[in-house]
């Protein structure tokens, strides 16, 4: 990284990483800090022949480079070693991501130090993965399977946490085998670029981990290359299937990890202020752009007033500001766009019947994109704002009478990522989980992941699975050997 001076501010410039060096472009663009709305960094605008440099190189280094040759162990001992340097970095890296998109420092730094506890746990799987020995219906034959890795990964990330999002993809492919190209989001480059340095001071191979930034055609570039032997890729629904299509041109595999409309459901025997803070994490943590936010609060009718009372009240304090200063609690939306896009969603809501309870604005008070925090009451689940992902702080309050009406209302979407259940009754909380067409479920909590266990959506949502033991084979495909042992000559026109 080179440093360039901008009036009297001193910002950083890079080139895009391949080959295990970085590579100077001929175009090149600005990230902007959405809270100050001026740029931090200048960045590669890559073309599809960075594209196309970045496959060969990875391309190379799977095929006939060291890290084809390295044993499943020393794999895992370069993911701990990256594991290492990012828990040493996290505060840094954390600074650049919150420059990035927006997010609170504290929030960044709390997944950078757990993005190293990811490679730590993948690194452990890289050789606990292996096949199995087949009982055979074949005589004198013995079976066995093997798992072996795919090869070129083509990962796109999002602007929202593109940290936390890449690792959940590295991890299980870097234990597997698999070499990556990263296509960063324009809007948040900057920590994709860092981690690229941490990834050579590990000392990995030339050519494992790839980046080329730019705008979105370039991500369209990666997922019809046909040196990608996979897509991996977070982001809006819309985009996924355009990826999907794209990739079956190719019969290139594909992990999508899409949109959501999670209902976050409170039934009258809940501990209403607990739910109460969990709405507002699921809704307001991280300025409600996650995959998962908890958009859609269903409220038993008995409890409705006085749970939307706590919440009202408790939204109408949350202090916005600087994303760096310790006492802040939301900071702004991470671009322009997004900013529009949302408060275009607010007066959608607002023309369809939706009743503002609190927020409902922007903040003229704060430069940078911010929206205040906004809860809607009056929803019915066939509104748009109950239907289409927002990804901003809006909640939609829906109420319901009955159980089977909390479960009709929570499935009667095309998304399926996340849900949660707030109930004192373990009986309920249990059976109700099971009804839920979601790929995570809370009960009394929310907005809690692990690397240990799998996430995705049903529907909607995605295809596939990240993070857990399971994830480590989306990246592999499985061979059967088969052994002759008598030794005999076979009838060549038989089969078996």
């Amino acid at each position: 990284m080179d440093q360039v001076t901008a009036g009297t501010a001193s910002i950083g410039r890079y080139g895009n990483y391949i080959n295990g060096a970085e590579v100077p472009c001929d175009r090149e663009m600005e990230s902007l800090n959405p809270f100050t709305g001026k740029a931090w960094a200048i960045v590669p605008d890559g073309s599809e022949s960075d594209i196309h440099a970045a496959v060969a190189a990875a391309r190379r280094a799977f095929d006939s480079g060291p890290w084809g040759r390295m044993t499943a162990t020393e794999r895992g001992r370069l993911m701990r070693r990256l594991g290492d340097l990012v828990a040493r970095d996290a505060e840094d890296l954390a600074l650049m991501e919150c420059r990035d998109n927006g997010k609170l420092y504290r929030e960044m730094l709390g997944q950078w130090r757990y993005i190293a506890e990811f490679f730590y746990y993948f690194a452990g799987a890289a050789d606990k993965l292996h096949g199995d020995v087949v009982p055979s219906d074949r005589r004198n034959f013995f079976i066995y399977t093997r798992h072996e890795p795919l090869g070129v990964v083509g990962a796109i990330t999002p602007w929202n946490s593109p940290g936390l999002l890449l690792a959940m993809k590295l991890g299980p492919g870097l234990a597997a085998g698999c070499t990556f190209v990263v296509k960063p989001s324009e809007h948040t480059p900057v920590s994709t670029l860092e981690l690229a340095r941490r990834f050579e001071e590990a000392g990995f191979p030339a050519g494992v981990f790839n980046v080329v930034t730019g705008q979105g055609a370039l991500g369209a570039a990666l997922v019809r290359h046909p040196g990608i032997d996979k897509v991996a890729f977070t982001g809006a629904t819309g985009t996924g299937k355009r990826i999907a299509a794209s990739a079956a041109e190719n019969l290139t595999r594909a992990s999508l990890e899409l949109g959501g409309k999670s209902p976050n459901i409170v039934f009258e025997d809940a501990d209403l202020r607990v739910a109460a803070n969990g709405a507002i994490a699921g809704i307001f943590g991280a300025t409600g752009q996650t995959c998962m936010a908890g958009s859609r609060l269903l409220v038993q009718e008995s409890v409705h007033d006085a749970l939307v009372d706590q919440i009202a009240e408790r939204a109408g304090r949350i202090r916005m500001g600087d994303p760096l200063e310790p006492e802040t609690e939301m900071g702004p939306v991470a671009n322009e766009p997004q900013y529009r896009k949302v408060m275009d969603y607010i007066e959608v809501a607002r023309s369809d019947g939706a009743v503002i309870r609190c927020g409902g604005r922007g903040d003229p008070a704060l430069a940078g994109y911010f929206v205040q925090p906004t809860v809607l009451t009056g929803v019915t689940n066939d509104m748009r704002i109950a239907r289409e992902e927002v990804f901003g702080p809006i909640l939609s309050v829906i109420t319901f009478r009955d159980e089977e009406e909390a479960i009709r209302i929570a499935n009667d979407t095309r998304f399926g990522l996340a849900a949660a259940v707030w109930t004192q009754n373990v009986h309920r909380a249990h059976r109700v989980a099971h009804r839920l067409r979601a790929g995570t479920v809370w009960i009394n909590a929310y907005r809690v992941v692990s690397f240990a266990a799998p996430f995705g959506g049903f529907g909607e949502s995605g295809l596939g699975r990240e993070n857990g033991m399971d994830s480590v084979r989306e990246f592999t495909e499985t061979k059967s050997v088969y052994v002759e042992l008598s030794g005999e000559t076979r009838d060549p026109f038989m089969l078996g």
